[in-house]
């Protein structure tokens, strides 16, 4: 049987740089279980 897992997802759309970050939720905790980062060549008129 599969095991239920509380994934939550961070994302940052910078004009530098876009970030991620993936965590699973046990209890009260947030345990990491990714990361990510890639240069961005910036928003034009915030798209």
């Amino acid at each position: 049987m599969q095991r239920q897992q509380d994934v939550i997802v961070g994302l940052d759309i910078g004009t530098t740089k876009i970030c991620s970050v993936v965590g699973e939720v046990s209890g009260s905790d947030i345990n990491i279980i990714g990361i990510g980062t890639h240069p961005s060549i910036g928003l034009r008129k915030g798209v």
